[in-house]
């Protein structure tokens, strides 16, 4: 799904924008999806979207326990947002290996500034955390020279993630998006996230 209920202020799948087509995916469609995924040899599915309340705690595990069901020898990996611990331990019952959840930034002030007031880094960390004690391979990671970002804010980054140790980390270059308040801002570097997957790689040898 690319409907979400959050308005952050980099993304083209905010909630305000109205130029965003839409789309869900069926269960059925999903289903489809790992058949032709698994006769091609993929042994890993990850359903990403945002957050989108039409899909419940019910479905998600109704999808990720049918895949299960369908390809045992496969990993499911989610990455649909924050969520309560219930939820989150509701989808591991249910089968779930993996969940990707990146912070974004770690500073507090950075946050505000590329999230609204509805949002906060310590939920986000609350999550990455809750998923970390109830059993999933965790995947944090950050964007690469967000509008306000410094080499202050950066070196943050990489603190929490020597704090929260995750299985797995992804960092991209921010990218510029027309339908978003920050459409005026410049997009990261790809020198720089080069260079800082370089950083993490010997910081985390044995990371995904």
């Amino acid at each position: 799904t690319n409907y979400c209920k959050n308005n952050c202020f980099y993304c083209g799948i905010r909630r305000d924008n109205k130029n965003a087509h839409r789309y869900r995916l069926t269960k059925e469609e999903i289903l489809e999806c790992c058949k032709e995924g698994y006769a091609l040899g993929f042994r890993t599915f990850v359903l990403q979207g945002g957050e989108d309340g039409h899909y419940t705690d019910s479905r998600i595990c109704d999808i990720v326990y049918a895949i299960k069901a369908s390809f045992s020898d496969c990993a499911v990996t989610l990455s649909i947002g924050e969520k309560n611990r219930d939820s989150y331990k509701a989808y591991f019952d249910a089968g779930a290996d993996r969940y990707l959840l990146r912070h974004e930034t770690a500073d507090e002030l950075h946050y505000s500034k590329l999230h609204p007031d509805s949002m906060s880094l310590k939920n986000r960390k609350r999550c990455l955390f809750d998923l970390k004690d109830i059993g999933y391979q965790v995947g944090s990671g950050f964007m690469v020279g967000s509008p306000y970002q410094s080499t202050q804010t950066l070196i943050e980054d990489l603190r929490f993630l020597q704090q929260l140790q995750p299985d797995m980390i992804g960092i991209g270059p921010y990218i510029n998006h027309k339908d978003t308040p920050f459409k005026d801002c410049s997009s990261g570097s790809l020198a720089l996230t080069l260079r800082l997957l370089s950083v993490l790689r010997l910081m985390f040898p044995y990371v995904l």
